[in-house]
């Protein structure tokens, strides 16, 4: 067995696993933690794929910012109080179960139906190389890129304004 197939069901594994995590979790603050461990073996499959850009974004964008932004939120919110009685709604339970089994069917169809034989090649090719989108960017896309930092700028300058303690 290879170290990258090895490595691919390590994280396929963990990946899952913490998925089940996030759906199990009575704590609403669990559930947050165990989906950044999802976002991780993500970024994991990501480097296996050679897309490092990719890898990098997730986890600064994702794992980063949003799930600190949801802790945060739910922290705020104080869900961990036992006198709120959860709602026990059967029909919206029934149409979760229905509408997953249709989900998981299709699913399956689609992976019968597969007929390509020869698996997805890891570590080959340069299509998800940062050089390879910084070249793009830069020479293909400057134009737009520099009126977006434009933009950026201002809307930082803006904030700054706004958010500016008027002094008597």
């Amino acid at each position: 067995m290879q170290i990258t197939t090895l490595l691919f069901l390590l994280l396929s594994i963990m990946a899952v696993g913490a998925a089940l995590m996030v759906l199990f979790s009575k704590n609403p603050v669990h559930s947050i933690l165990w989906l950044i461990v999802v976002f991780f073996a993500i970024s994991g499959h990501y480097l296996l794929l050679n897309a490092q850009f990719l890898a990098v974004v997730n986890i600064i964008v994702y794992a980063g910012a949003i799930m600190v932004l949801f802790l945060f939120v739910v922290m705020m919110m104080n869900l961990n109080q036992e006198d709120i009685e959860p709602v026990k709604n059967y029909r919206l339970q029934i149409l979760g179960v229905l509408s997953g089994g249709v989900m998981l069917l299709i699913i399956v169809l689609a992976v019968m139906r597969l007929q390509e034989t020869q698996p997805v090649q890891l570590k080959v090719g340069d299509a998800g190389l940062i050089t390879n989108l910084g070249k793009t960017l830069f020479n293909n896309y400057v134009l737009p890129f520099e009126i977006s930092s434009v933009l950026f700028l201002s809307a930082i300058m803006g904030a700054v304004i706004i958010g500016r303690r008027e002094e008597d």
